[in-house]
């Protein structure tokens, strides 16, 4: 389930740049351009820039440069569900890409805010999604095995909110046709219990690990016991086909479902590891009828990342009666303990909970 409840009335989006270092070209200074490639600017969420351009001494002088309306805005009354605007977007290659509320992608030029390209991938805006019209941005993959100036050498992710995962050329917004059904794929295959559109979606980005594109879900968890299954799946990032699985409920242990892991997948390359947020298992507010502590519903787990296989897990709430998914992204950092270095990650929910990373 989605943590954001506010309704967005007005949707733009700045890029603010500080007039003390607009100045002469005799004064001006030249900074190198740091990229920010995933949703939380690293693979393992850290959200760390090293910018230093605008800082404590300059940030009362911002001005707005530009601004972009998307457009895409529901107010509840137009379409079933009211919009959301939740996209953190990327910046690769010398462009900005967002997703809007209706799910579009937009590629913009990030110093006059101009339009490069848009997608739009067509989710029907009269189905009532259990979590509105929304979405958390995309995700971008490199073929090193595809010239630079080759079509979808750089791949722009896109997982909708009526579950699809699209893929993009980041050039030219056009679908990847060598990609699952020319450039798109769709998530519900699969997947048991889905009785009615709306029920299975796709509301964060998906993850990026090697050539795989790994994806969790987000389920309308309240509805009944039998829910959906909250399955994480990696894909080919070149073709579609599915790598790997892995169920956080497994069907021969529990009368339940979901336990899906709808918020962002953090990943550590280096040491092959896909760190997965889980949800509540469903009913989310009766547990009679789910005994025991449905492992790994509200839980951080480790998953191996080239064939999914379990690692470790750490749950964070037993036997959930109230909603308690693992919200954020999990956070992959480093702790000095004891005068040494200790991968960590770092999980935030009622309380902040730290395991090692192998």
């Amino acid at each position: 389930m989605s943590t954001a409840r506010h309704q967005c009335t007005r949707i733009r989006l700045l890029l603010l740049l500080c007039s003390a270092v607009l100045t002469s070209g005799a004064q001006a200074q030249v900074y190198e351009r740091v990229e920010w490639i995933a949703y939380g600017n690293d693979p393992g969420g850290m959200r760390y820039s090293a910018l230093t351009q605008i800082n404590g001494d300059n940030v009362a002088k911002l001005g707005v440069a530009w601004v972009y309306h998307t457009g895409d805005i529901s107010d509840g009354t137009r379409y079933p569900r009211k919009s959301e605007f939740e996209s953190t977007p990327i910046f690769v290659d010398g462009t900005l890409f967002l997703t809007t509320a209706f799910n579009r992608v937009v590629a913009l030029d990030p110093v006059s805010g101009k339009e490069r390209w848009t997608f739009d991938p067509k989710i029907n805006l009269e189905s009532r999604y259990s979590e509105g019209l929304m979405n958390r941005g995309v995700a971008t993959w490199l073929d090193s095995q595809r010239k630079p100036t080759a079509k979808c050498h750089r791949r722009i992710f896109l997982a909708t909110i009526d579950a699809r995962l699209v893929a993009l050329d980041a050039a030219s917004g056009k679908p990847c046709k060598d990609f699952a059904d020319a450039g798109e794929l769709d998530l519900k295959s699969g997947i048991a219990n889905i009785i009615r559109v709306g029920e299975y979606e796709e509301t964060s980005p998906p993850a990026i690990i090697d050539d795989m594109v790994v994806v969790g879900s987000s389920i309308a968890d309240n509805d009944r016991v039998d829910s959906p299954n909250g399955v994480v799946r990696a894909f080919d990032a070149r073709t579609g086909q599915l790598r790997w699985k892995w169920d956080p409920i497994p069907a021969n242990l529990a009368p339940t479902g979901a336990g899906n892991a709808w918020s962002v997948i953090s990943v550590d390359p280096p040491r092959d590891l896909v760190f997965v947020p889980t949800g509540a298992s469903s009913p989310d507010y009766h547990g009679g009828k789910r005994p025991g502590d449905d492992k790994w519903a509200n839980s951080v787990v480790a998953l191996r990342g080239r064939d999914g296989s379990f690692v470790w897990g750490f749950q964070l709430v037993h036997h959930d009666l109230w909603d308690y998914d693992t919200a954020p992204q999990p956070v992959l950092a480093t702790m000095r303990r004891y005068g040494s270095e200790v991968p960590v990650v770092i999980q935030q929910q009622d309380w902040q909970s730290i395991r090692p990373r192998s």
